[in-house]
């Protein structure tokens, strides 16, 4: 079974999803092209679960390897 492409995004908007996500607060975020035809992204939210979130609440996440690496396996 192939693995999950995870990608690292930023809140920028949380409209209607308060409990859910805080903006400014880096994401994973997991590749799923069904929702990306949608318009969306499967993100890791507050509750540790993945769900689907409109893609224009978040920007990607440019980071240093060693950085990146380390939100990752603290996620």
């Amino acid at each position: 079974m192939a693995r999950a492409v995870k990608k690292l995004v930023i809140c920028i908007a949380n409209s209607g999803y308060e409990v859910s996500l805080e903006r400014r607060k880096i994401y994973v975020a997991i590749s799923d092209a069904r929702a990306d035809k949608l318009g969306m992204l499967r993100v890791i939210d507050e509750s540790g679960s993945d769900y689907l979130y409109p893609k224009e609440s978040f920007v990607a996440a440019t980071l240093p390897q060693t950085i990146r690496r380390a939100v990752l396996q603290a996620a």
